[in-house]
């Protein structure tokens, strides 16, 4: 993931969520801040109401100094750092309406991005020292992929291909429309520039002693059981570079990275996101 990739999306998740909020004017979209006077002077302090890993700091500043760009956030926490039920994260000061114009997509963003790195921490954490990595996958919540994938490497997992655009995943349906195993990586090496990564998903020990033979580099088991991954192991004998996937809980994510498998790719990740409970309170308020 590039960085200019990841500052164009940012500001154009942040232009969306405010776009949402306040319509097409940002400055006066807001009915309900426009009861406040319009030189009202705030501070407001975030607040944690539950222990988490921190991620979305970018979103979460954009939102507010797109509305006031004099707007100062104070942060007591870095990004990627693990905090406690009632730490305070930082502190705000600038123009009150813009404050309470930009808390809740603010917030979403934060809440969402912490609750993906913090998912993803938990799995890391699961399998240290086996040698295996957690990975992400494509299921993620529209418009928030480069953000939700971002997410999990600040929650110290990797990154698969952004999209259909910069890998091959080669799965059942690919297989069978193009005939066979073999087919569908002859095709895939003969038009596939060198940089871009195939990899196949197989089912079965047969089948990957297919994709083996045909030369496949990356291999994709879909839901194998621990004995089957043992032996999928021993079979590819780092001949290639084996990724489990398909059921994988926090409950049997060691278990899996004991088998021996290189990566490890979790859909939940990005698909069954529990956001962070956060506050914003607005502390003190007054007229310039």
């Amino acid at each position: 993931m590039k960085d200019t990739d990841l500052a164009r999306a940012i500001q154009a998740n942040v232009s969306t969520a405010l776009s949402e909020d306040l319509g097409e004017d940002l400055g006066s979209g807001d009915r309900t801040a426009q009861l406040i006077p319009a030189d009202r002077f705030a501070r407001a302090t975030l607040i944690a109401r539950e222990d988490a890993v921190l991620c979305g700091r970018p979103w979460f500043e954009a939102c507010f100094t797109t509305l006031d760009p004099n707007i100062q956030i104070s942060w007591r926490v870095d990004e990627g750092a693990s905090f406690a039920a009632g730490a305070t994260l930082c502190e705000i000061t600038g123009n009150a309406r813009a404050i309470l114009s930009a808390e809740r997509p603010a917030l979403n963003f934060l809440q969402t991005l912490s609750g993906t790195a913090s998912m993803t921490r938990r799995y890391v954490q699961a399998i240290a020292g086996t040698g295996a990595v957690i990975m992400d996958t494509r299921k993620t919540l529209p418009g928030l992929r480069l953000a939700q994938k971002y997410a999990v490497k600040i929650g110290g997992g990797a990154n698969q291909r952004i999209g259909l655009f910069d890998g091959v995943l080669i799965k059942e349906n690919h297989i069978a429309a193009a005939g066979s195993i073999g087919a569908a990586l002859a095709a895939a090496q003969q038009q596939t520039p060198q940089e871009i990564s195939i990899q196949i998903e197989v089912e079965s020990l047969a089948e990957l002693e297919q994709a083996l033979q045909a030369g496949a580099q990356l291999i994709l088991l879909d839901n194998f059981n621990l004995d089957q991954l043992r032996d999928a192991v021993d079979l590819t004998n780092k001949r290639a570079i084996l990724e489990a996937s398909g059921g994988i809980t926090l409950q049997n994510v060691h278990a899996i990275a004991e088998t021996g498998v290189d990566r490890i790719s979790i859909g939940s990740l990005t698909k069954h996101v529990q956001a962070v409970d956060l506050s914003l309170l607005v502390q003190t308020a007054r007229t310039n």
